[in-house]
């Protein structure tokens, strides 16, 4: 009686459109075997109504998203909604219209991003060329420090003062 009570609500909810009674018959009988505690596996509902695990897979989440899936038991064998849903496959293409149109969307602020980025960057490059060169970049040494000049083989900078040579005996 459940199965039957479902199948009319995939009916209501135009789940049968396009179906075969096959797909639909194992889904209800799986759903409603589930609901009275019947263990029931989906190898056994295939092998009586002989169709595809995969397509029992889809009419049981084609089923998913009708209102009546919502339902607690207590409530589906008292409650019958009246309101329809639409067909699965006008849903699916609504869901991808959706998507598209907000692929669309992201791709503009994409671009608009893009290209706030290419303006911070031609930014950057242009006060790196007008800047004077640094010490770090490779460029050369400032001319107003002085030389650094071996003392002993080994480099003057390293030498605490750097005005005064070192004392040999005194340290660095």
């Amino acid at each position: 009686m459940t199965a039957l009570r479902l199948l009319q609500r995939m009916k209501r909810d135009w789940m049968h459109t396009g179906r075969r009674p096959s797909g639909l018959c194992g889904a209800a009988l799986l759903v409603a075997a589930r609901m009275h505690d019947f263990r029931r596996t989906v190898k056994e509902v295939i092998s009586v109504v002989k169709v595809c695990e995969s397509t029992l897979r889809k009419r049981l989440t084609e089923f998913e998203d009708t209102p009546t899936s919502q339902l607690t038991i207590d409530e589906f064998m008292k409650i019958d909604l009246e309101e329809e849903c639409d067909p699965p496959s006008y849903t699916a293409g609504q869901r991808k219209l959706r998507m598209k149109q907000l692929e669309q969307v992201l791709s503009k602020k994409l671009e608009e991003v893009e290209g706030e980025i290419s303006s911070y960057q031609d930014a950057i490059e242009i006060e790196l060329e007008n800047s004077p060169p640094s010490r770090r970049e490779g460029r050369g040494r400032p001319e107003s420090l002085p030389r650094a000049r071996p003392l002993h083989g080994k480099l003057w900078h390293g030498c605490p003062g750097w005005a005064s040579p070192c004392v040999p005996g005194r340290g660095w």
